[in-house]
């Protein structure tokens, strides 16, 4: 696949996967999606990669979620509305070697969601972290909510779904959300470490470790099966089409009018 929206590399055994669409704050379309899943797919199955990173073009943001430019939000691809998203949450937990989020910016909505995915999150001081989904007519109803909760806990992560505020480098190491928080300059140097450390232990021992790991929250994947069902259905109700309008028209949003 020719890849417009990202970037790959390989340097040293590390795959660096890229989202390269900085003037749309690396938000995704449906386009990215599908090319970050190839990515991922070569990089996972390719023996001499060891760690993948997974960052975003620029300085100012890591990845903002679905680009709600001309409706490209939606997360249509292949097949119906969240087969994408869903695809490529998949193929970060599925990848038999560690996935590492290097967050130098914002990371916001499905952006919050991919770096919470990923086995380890390392963020520049400048990096901020938040959902958007209620304020803007959408909710990740399985690994952005249940498995965000598995990580920092029900409260704090209720507290991140309903008031959909934005916390510091510092707020999200304190909830559990990142494991290292270093100056904006640092970031590149401490990821390297990260890298060359890993590279260093059993591949194999690495790889069973991920699938223990993950096998305490698979079953979160038949929550997101069953919750992206439902959220076809909801971004066809004049509700969820209100807080894209709203974004559009650069106005606040007025849900409750819908409630009967």
């Amino acid at each position: 696949m020719a890849y417009e929206d990202i970037l790959y590399e390989v340097n040293a055994g590390v795959a660096r996967i890229t989202i390269n669409r900085p003037d749309r704050m690396n938000a995704f379309r449906a386009a990215t999606v599908d090319e970050l899943i190839d990515a991922f797919e070569r990089a996972s199955w390719d023996k001499s990669i060891g760690v993948i990173i997974l960052t975003g073009a620029g300085d100012k943001s890591f990845c903002s979620g679905g680009d709600q430019a001309g409706h490209e939000g939606s997360y249509e691809g292949k097949g119906t509305i969240g087969m994408s998203i869903e695809e490529l949450q998949n193929s970060i937990r599925i990848a038999p070697k560690p996935v590492i989020a290097r967050v130098q910016g914002y990371a916001i909505g499905g952006g919050n969601v991919l770096a919470t995915l990923c086995d380890l999150t390392i963020a520049s001081e400048k990096a901020q972290f938040g959902q958007v989904g209620p304020k803007m007519g959408s909710v990740d109803p399985g690994y952005g909510t249940a498995y965000l909760a598995h990580v920092i806990g029900e409260k704090k992560a209720r507290e991140l779904w309903y008031l959909c505020r934005r916390y510091t480098a510092k707020e999200a190491l304190e909830m559990g959300l990142v494991n290292i928080v270093v100056p904006h300059e640092k970031l590149d140097e401490e990821v390297d470490q990260w890298c060359a450390e890993i590279m260093g232990k059993s591949p194999t021992a690495i790889a069973i470790a991920k699938r223990s790991f993950n096998a305490d929250t698979d079953h979160i994947g038949g929550i997101a099966n069953l919750g992206m069902q439902a959220l076809a259905l909801y971004y066809d109700t004049a509700e969820s089409q209100e807080g894209v309008k709203a974004f559009l028209e650069k106005r606040k949003a007025d849900f409750r009018k819908f409630i009967k």
